[in-house]
């Protein structure tokens, strides 16, 4: 069943326009990587199915429902959960502070208790440092937090921007093992922005390659990976 459709969708900011009629479909359950290079649209991309940054054209449909244009919050109320680029914590806050954050939206406050216990079971860090400022920890640690905070949310998919960024190969492993579980166990829908296509084809599942603001390739990531169009579009060669 197909849960999250962009249909055709352009972003502009000014006179500069970030994606050019992007159109892709993920189902429910599926991981779905977006690569390319800096500045080819990805975050755009994540901002606007979250309703962060307005579409000028296209459609975004969410669960059988048409997101376009609407609140942020509205959309995260739907089951969509945006981990942005850089982490984002609120550093003079504690992580348990910074958890309950995630739950700022939701209607069913009576599970939150339940949620954030089996948040804490799937990130022990996070409760031994529960009363921890979370300036105070590591950038893995810190990239835990807010994948758990995006969790106290309640999603059917989350949205992770850059989960690598400046962590170390070890780090990155462990990231992606909990997600990897998570995915299993909540049957979590995972739309992950990636520089490193090796990543994408160790996890596996489909990737696209965003260059100039359009998709320019897609396929299966393991198939991908090794085909040497997949370079050719992330540098532009054979452009005229």
């Amino acid at each position: 069943m197909t849960l999250l459709a962009v249909n055709d969708i352009t972003v502009s900011y000014g006179r500069l326009t970030a994606l050019r009629g992007v159109t892709l479909t993920i189902a429910e359950s599926e991981i779905l990587f977006v690569t390319g290079p800096n500045g080819a649209g990805k975050s755009t991309l994540l901002n606007a199915i979250a309703g962060v940054v307005p579409t000028g054209s296209g459609s975004i449909t969410l669960d059988g429902a048409r997101v376009t244009g609407t609140a942020p919050e509205e959309i995260a109320r739907r089951g969509f959960s945006l981990v942005p680029e850089g982490r984002n914590v609120f550093g003079g806050l504690t992580v348990e502070e910074n958890l309950k954050v995630g739950t700022g939206m939701r209607a069913d406050r009576s599970r939150i208790a339940g949620d954030l216990e089996s948040v804490y079971r799937d990130f022990p860090m996070l409760a031994e440092r529960r009363h921890t400022t979370a300036g105070m920890l590591s950038g893995g640690q810190q990239q835990m937090l807010v994948i758990g905070r995006a969790l106290m949310a309640a999603p059917r998919i989350m949205a992770i921007d850059e989960p690598s960024l400046g962590l170390a190969p070890k780090i990155i492993d462990q990231v992606y093992e909990i997600l990897m579980r998570l995915r299993a166990q909540r049957k979590l829908t995972l739309l992950i922005v990636e520089q490193s296509s090796t990543r994408a084809r160790m996890t596996g599942g489909r990737m696209v390659l965003i260059r100039g603001g359009r998709i320019v390739l897609e396929g299966e990531a393991a198939d991908m990976v090794k085909d040497a169009r997949l370079k050719q579009a992330y540098f532009g060669f054979g452009d005229h």
